[in-house]
């Protein structure tokens, strides 16, 4: 698999043209603070984008942030210009023709910021261990439409895991299925290269992640996909895939359910681009100014991570009141098509 993927990515696909499947969307769709950086980026490098959401976290000034399955660089260029002068991102790729595109416009994007400060490295994301990364070093790791083409789904999550930060995110972008995907689509070649065939069952993404150390991990926003080439729809039968965007926070201190301990946080209205109101996830939009009622682990989100100073935290963890309320465990994702201003890429 790891051969068809470099071929379907590297020789196959030249634009996103070429993709059967809705996986990307309209430019138009970008929130209005992204748009003029997008355009900061070089033509090629987007022509070459395969990327199913959008990976750009809030609060990126300073960060050094590690892009897992970089392509040719669309979101490193993005990145870099949301951590600035102060910051440093680095792209992970095993492609040579996508690694090609983004190194030849390393230094157009250089002079067009007024500095450098990123970097690419060939790699396996598979085998994060064996790259010349500094454990313990990431405040923030970010992936699009990559970990689904993966094989050994565990030890990628379990590598992010040991280069993240205390209080770091792994904040990125997917393909999921309803259910388990069965063996005749796993192995279609095409189906695989268009981050169908890879894709996990939601519930056992839920379960690697907590097996590697992500405890509660966060849907942030969810579409479903359409495949848009008739023979593959065929071939999927009545399987239904969603693009998802998670947020997974590196923390000993969180709980596998949302524990309630009457806490509340009150957002300042600080973070920049977000004076009106800050979206933890799909469940948790909290308003500047009003108190917002909060689970155990939402506040620990916020007070042990990089959003703490824009923050006012009301409570400790003394009086245990039981579940919070809503606490679910159904399908999160939504069935019916919803793209908004921060949902597509």
């Amino acid at each position: 698999m790891r051969d068809i993927v470099k071929d379907y990515y590297g020789k196959q696909l030249q634009s996103t043209d070429d993709l059967k499947t809705s996986a990307c969307c309209d430019i138009s769709a970008l929130p209005s603070w992204l748009k003029p950086l997008i355009d900061n980026i070089h033509p090629d490098v987007l022509a070459r984008y395969y990327g199913c959401g959008l990976v750009c976290p809030n609060l990126l000034k300073g960060c050094k942030i590690l892009d897992l399955g970089s392509g040719s660089g669309r979101d490193v260029y993005a990145l870099a210009q949301l951590a600035g002068p102060s910051g440093e991102v680095v792209g992970v790729d095993m492609t040579d023709e996508q690694l090609a595109v983004a190194e030849q416009h390393r230094d157009w994007h250089s002079e067009k910021f007024g500095y450098s400060n990123v970097r690419f490295m060939k790699g396996d994301i598979e085998r994060l261990h064996e790259l010349d990364l500094e454990a313990g070093s990431f405040d923030v790791i970010v992936s699009n439409c990559v970990i689904n083409l993966c094989t050994d789904k565990d030890a990628v999550l379990e590598g992010i895991q040991q280069l993240l930060k205390p209080g770091g995110e792994f904040y990125f972008s997917d393909v999921y299925a309803d259910r388990r995907v069965p063996e005749a689509v796993r192995n279609d070649s095409v189906l695989y290269g268009e981050c169908l065939g890879g894709a996990l069952y939601w519930n056992d993404f839920l379960r690697i992640a907590t097996k590697a150390g992500f405890a509660d991990p966060r849907l942030v926003e969810d579409r479903p996909l359409e495949i848009t080439d008739p023979e593959l729809a065929a071939q999927t039968g009545d399987l239904n895939f969603f693009s998802a965007t998670y947020r997974l926070f590196k923390s000993d201190k969180l709980e596998s359910a949302c524990e309630d301990f009457g806490q509340s946080v009150v957002y300042r209205g600080t973070i920049p681009n977000l004076p009106e109101q800050f979206i933890l996830d799909k469940h948790h939009t909290i308003e500047t100014g009003k108190t917002f009622p909060v689970c155990g682990n939402t506040w620990r989100m916020l007070h042990d991570s990089r959003f703490a100073e824009h923050f006012e935290f009301n409570g400790g963890f003394s009086h245990h009141l039981g579940l919070f309320e809503d606490c679910g465990s159904s399908m999160p994702f939504n069935t019916k098509a919803q793209c908004n201003e921060s949902s597509c890429c």
